[in-house]
């Protein structure tokens, strides 16, 4: 079997939110579930772990929103599919085009997708 080299954060938005997203520029999240694939060529458990901490030093996208209090990872998956192969592979809606994908060259459009307003309580 191949390594995991692509992982899913299942994110959990409690409210509605806007948040700035380094040059991507100020954001509308609304509350509910998304789910965010990357990829990390080495170590990808570190990367996850990093991913879930609250405190860390705000360096891609998708720091920016796991930053805001109201967003927690409720689960997070691994895979051995290439990262665009499991993004493109996963249902959900573009609502910030750009995200997590600046060096995607497979036309995925965003590499976080908002699967639907949730109802968690919060």
């Amino acid at each position: 079997m191949t390594a995991p080299c692509t992982y899913q954060l299942h994110i959990h938005l409690r409210q509605t939110v806007e948040i700035r997203i380094g040059a991507l520029g100020l954001h509308r999240f609304p509350a509910g579930d998304y789910i965010y694939t990357g990829s990390a060529k080495r170590n990808i458990e570190a990367r996850v772990r990093r991913h879930c901490r609250r405190e860390k030093r705000v360096r891609w996208h998708i720091d920016y929103l796991l930053h805001h209090p109201a967003a927690s990872v409720v689960k997070t998956t691994l895979s051995s599919w290439a990262e665009c192969r499991l993004n493109q592979s996963t249902a959900g809606e573009i609502l910030v085009p750009g995200f997590g994908a600046s060096d995607c060259r497979q036309g995925c459009g965003s590499h976080l997708k908002y699967i639907a307003a949730s109802s968690r309580s919060g």
